[in-house]
């Protein structure tokens, strides 16, 4: 079973491995005397050239994750930055319209202080 296995499901089943083992042991030893009771896979130990090869698929995967999650930091910031600044935009021009009726204030008040002092004059 363990060689139609792929590696990683080869590492989370290793209980299903020893208990092959054990009822092949079983069967086989059985006509010899011996009675298997219980059988343990610590430890599955690829080829060094396997164990590079997986490592570089994590890594692999790590940095493709990492990458992601950085585009989706960016994005934030990016959002972030533009809300911020339609919000000084908006700020700005509410500034702007403050100053602007201020100014056609002072003119209505000169206006209207011009026509008072001034007889004959009307606003």
């Amino acid at each position: 079973t363990v060689p139609r296995l792929e590696l990683d499901q080869a590492f989370e089943s290793k209980d299903d491995i020893a208990q092959a083992v054990l009822e092949q042991l079983q069967s086989v030893m059985k006509d010899y005397g011996y009675a298997i009771v219980n059988t343990l896979v610590t430890d599955l130990s690829p080829d060094h050239k396997v164990k590079a090869s997986m490592n570089e698929i994590n890594a692999a995967k790590r940095l493709k994750e990492a990458a992601s999650h950085q585009a989706e930091a960016d994005k934030v910031r990016q959002v972030k930055a533009a809300e911020a600044e339609a919000e000084a935009r908006y700020l700005s021009g509410l500034g702007v319209a403050r100053q602007r009726k201020a100014i056609v204030q002072g003119l209505q008040a000169s206006v209207s202080e011009f026509s008072d002092d001034v007889e004959g004059a009307s606003p």
